[in-house]
């Protein structure tokens, strides 16, 4: 297969990045390759211990430090502690997926919805002028092809009645995606240096593949392993987001994933969004949302 690799990745000596989630799966292999390349890589995780370990095996220049975007005091204290005046790069890449029951946050936040989005729309607006003090710094939001089958119901948009976690999964992701694109809107019109791009990884095995069936029993089991075999690599499903972080020629908007078969595997390229998730007035109401349970306010519309 040919087309974007690491080997493309330029020097990412001067650079301080943050990503989400950096201790396992996608952002694991996202912050391994930015340390490689030279970046300062805070590795930005729920359990400091096991981050402390990936740092080690990394190498680099990396610092870890403790975030869990399931709780809104959390993503406030990582922002106050973060030690660095400009954030070049933000991968907002940490997620749960499909833990059957219903749960909730420490916020009472729907858990997928709540860790997936509002923890990160949280984030971002709270390291905003961080960014904004950077030379070329990138806000990379982390969408899927899920959020192509969902929709956004605002009448319950955490699913209080008739909770399904698959749905409420792809429901986060659509949420992710829609943020996504009305950050770069709102970024564009206040003519903002910081741009928002998207990536998803199409299907691939992570450590969160298989929890998709877990709690079916036995046969899900067998269901969710045996599902693996159509995955792709983590290392191939990462080069979408490593590209939305790192390519020069990335542009504000841009949304990468890989191109073959449905979107599922291949390639790097342009990916495409559904026509909701492209909708301003759905970027604007679901804003105004985000704004009204987290408390955090960033960026008037257009």
């Amino acid at each position: 297969m040919s087309g974007w690799t690491v080997e493309r990745m330029p020097d990412q000596r001067g650079r301080v990045a943050v990503v989400t989630g950096a201790n396992s799966g996608l952002g694991l292999v996202t912050a391994t390759e930015l340390a490689r390349r030279g970046a300062h890589v805070v590795l930005a995780v729920r359990d400091t211990a096991a981050g402390a370990r990936v740092a080690r095996d990394i190498g680099g220049d990396c610092a870890v430090q403790e975030l869990d975007l399931a709780s809104l005091e959390s993503v406030r204290a990582f922002a106050d502690r973060l030690e660095h005046a400009a954030v070049d790069l933000l991968v907002n890449n940490a997620g749960v997926v499909l833990l059957g029951p219903r749960r909730t946050t420490r916020d009472g936040f729907e858990l997928q919805l709540g860790t997936n989005m509002l923890g990160h729309f949280a984030l971002t607006g709270l390291l905003l002028d961080r960014l904004r003090a950077a030379k070329a710094p990138r806000v990379v939001g982390l969408s899927s092809i899920t959020h192509k089958g969902a929709h956004l119901d605002f009448d319950d948009l955490q699913f209080e009645r008739n909770y399904r976690a698959s749905p409420a999964y792809g429901r986060s992701k659509l949420a992710s995606t829609v943020f996504g694109v009305e950050l770069d809107r709102r970024l564009r019109a206040a003519g903002s240096n910081v741009v928002s791009v998207l990536a998803h990884p199409g299907l691939t095995r992570t450590n969160l593949t298989p929890r998709a069936w877990e709690h079916r029993g036995r046969l899900g089991r067998v269901i969710a392993w045996g599902g693996l075999l159509a995955t792709q690599p983590v290392e191939r499903g990462t080069l979408p987001q490593l590209r939305a972080a790192t390519d020069p020629a990335v542009q504000g908007g841009d949304f990468f994933g890989p191109v073959g078969l449905w979107e599922t595997r291949g390639r790097v390229g342009a990916a495409r969004l559904s026509r909701e998730a492209a909708d301003p007035a759905v970027g604007r109401r679901l804003w105004a949302v985000a704004e009204e349970l987290t408390g955090v306010r960033y960026l008037s519309a257009p």
